[in-house]
């Protein structure tokens, strides 16, 4: 049995950020992760500026992986009607085969002990956690960060909320080859669900569409299913006809809930997906992982040099400072989500935003949020 002062379950992008940010603020850290690096993820692997300086500030490197530096939007509604703009911040296109292996390789030079093992079960008694892996290890810590993503048998064990209900939506991604400008995303609706296309580094192209289950039952394969429903967009349509596919075959993820999740349960402090999932719509699931690692990370560190006097306190700071930041995001993706899958109204909306374009940076600006600041 082993002391360590703060765990964080999961390896991906919040968790890892949150390692590498307390490892350098002189925490020990070990945090647990069951796959092993590099490994394609279902993701939209776009991020929004808004965490450029927070990242340097990090002394994180990410020119080197050569991102795609994207300024642009395309939407699309199902019958091919498209709005263009601008995006307000912009953003950059990295995959997470690259990026969460680089931050991986960061997070164990400055400190943070990788242990590749399933977690089990997080029991918190008597103002300590005790953590036992697949492989029967048991761990104590005062602080314990979740970070185990948007569905995982830890939720089940802890009868959250959200996991006690079937979610319809379906996720698929691979990457391609083809012509796609560098500078551009593209977030295309179709009948059942929407697309997000967009360049990564090496050239490839990202395809990520999340899809409604009733939908896509009804098809034998992604194939049909692609050919009989998505690309009935005509956008989308053109995308898929002119890229071959790299990957084998693509991947693909079910269950996946918009649901209200809690930013704090059992205790522990959730980050990421595990806190709250935006719809892909909002391409701006990614910054906030980072953003909610730079929060709990910065509030951690104050537990730990007694600015905060009690965990009750540290949990309700970030509970508030997750709803400050994360709250009205989320709820205007599901808007958004509803009303893209209500035909009339779709095509009311895009009417006005022909009329009046001005309003999309508007709306984009609702789902992202300021160039996010940090503290010393």
């Amino acid at each position: 049995m082993e002391q360590k002062k703060i765990v964080i379950v999961g390896g991906g992008l919040a968790g890892l950020t949150a390692a590498i940010h307390l490892s350098k603020i002189g925490m020990k850290v070990v945090l647990f992760e069951k796959n092993e690096y590099p490994k394609h993820k279902v993701c939209g692997e776009y991020i929004s500026n808004e965490v450029v300086s927070y990242l340097k500030f990090l002394d994180l490197n990410i020119s080197s992986l050569n991102p795609t530096n994207i300024t642009r939007l395309e939407f699309s509604t199902v019958s091919g009607k498209i709005i263009k703009s601008k995006l307000p911040l912009g953003g950059f296109g990295i995959s997470r085969y690259v990026l969460d292996e680089y931050l991986f390789k960061i997070a164990i030079a400055v400190g943070c002990e990788v242990i590749q093992d399933t977690v089990e079960s997080i029991v918190y008694k008597e103002d300590e956690f005790t953590i036992t892996t697949a492989n029967n290890t048991v761990f104590k810590s005062e602080i314990v960060i979740g970070a185990f993503g948007k569905r995982s048998n830890i939720d089940q064990k802890l009868n959250r909320n959200f996991i006690q209900k079937k979610s319809a939506w379906l996720a698929v991604k691979a990457h391609y080859s083809g012509n796609f400008p560098d500078d551009l995303v593209g977030l295309h609706n179709f009948s059942g669900g929407y697309c997000g296309v967009s360049k990564v580094e090496n050239n490839s192209i990202n395809i990520c569409y999340l899809a409604n289950y009733e939908t896509f039952k009804k098809y034998k394969n992604i194939s049909d299913y692609q050919e009989q429903v998505v690309n009935k967009n005509p956008h989308l349509k053109k995308v898929f006809n002119h890229s071959k596919i790299i990957f084998e075959n693509p991947l693909t993820i079910s269950q996946i809930s918009f649901d209200k999740k809690e930013s704090v349960e059992n205790h522990i402090l959730m980050i990421g997906d595990t806190a709250g999932l935006i719809h892909p719509l909002c391409g701006n699931g990614m910054a906030m992982a980072i953003n909610s690692a730079k929060i709990v990370s910065e509030l951690v560190g104050k537990f730990y040099s007694t600015e905060i006097k009690s965990r009750e306190d540290l949990e309700k700071r970030y509970k508030k400072e997750w709803d400050l930041n994360f709250k009205g995001r989320l709820k205007t993706g599901r808007l958004l989500s509803n009303l893209l899958q209500k035909p009339k109204l779709s095509s009311l909306a895009m009417r006005i935003l022909t009329v009046f374009p001005f309003i999309l940076p508007v709306i984009i600006k609702k789902t992202h949020g300021k160039p996010i600041t940090f503290n010393l």
